[in-house]
């Protein structure tokens, strides 16, 4: 099975492009969406979560407050660095257990997507790594879209490598300026 590994900046085009490829009929595993169910309740990530920054990360309903542990995280690189630490072993396996079930199912090609691919050091798991990029101008538009403040586009953007590190580390680039066709088009000659 060929193995791809797609990643890229926050607000670059990453779940777009995972998408985009899991219509095609690629399996495609998004480590964003592992990490959500790595700390439902009742998940031991979670209760290492609480554990290292309290219970005030915790609602009422038993539920993570992200944008609580967001807030702490990314204006802390040693409280970014723990959770880092809880989660990041556990995403890779999740991950890497899913590439090993379609392998058995008899899958033809993989992709997974990771925001912190090159920061991870998981390029080496991967046949091909394929990178979406944008303008810094572009990012910051969708970013401010969800809601950010500029100190907390900031954040994300120091916590993460630049886009051009990314970019120079990877096999292939796909530029997300353009509409989504174009978008689309890119993915295909890269993936046929």
């Amino acid at each position: 099975m060929k193995t791809y590994g797609l990643t890229g900046g926050v607000g670059m085009g990453k779940s777009t492009a995972g998408r985009i490829l899991g219509e095609r009929g690629l399996a495609v595993v998004d480590t964003d969406m592992l990490a959500r169910q790595l700390v439902e309740p009742g998940q031991p990530a979670l209760v290492e979560i609480q554990t290292a920054f309290g219970r005030t990360m915790l609602g009422a309903d038993g539920h993570l407050r992200r944008d609580e542990l967001a807030r702490r995280v990314f204006g802390d690189a040693d409280a970014r660095k723990r959770l880092e630490n809880i989660l990041h072993p556990r995403i890779r396996a999740a991950w890497r257990k899913q590439l090993d079930e379609w392998r058995t199912e008899g899958r033809d090609r993989a992709v997974v997507t990771i925001p912190l691919l090159h920061e991870t050091d998981a390029a080496a798991h991967f046949d091909m790594v394929i990178c979406v990029a944008c303008s810094a101008a572009t990012q910051r538009q969708r970013l401010s879209a969800r809601g950010w403040s500029a100190e907390q586009i900031q954040q994300r953007l120091d916590a993460q490598w630049p886009a051009e590190k990314k970019v120079e580390l990877s096999d292939r680039v796909v530029w997300t300026e353009a509409g989504l066709d174009v978008h689309a088009a890119q993915l295909a000659r890269i993936l046929p």
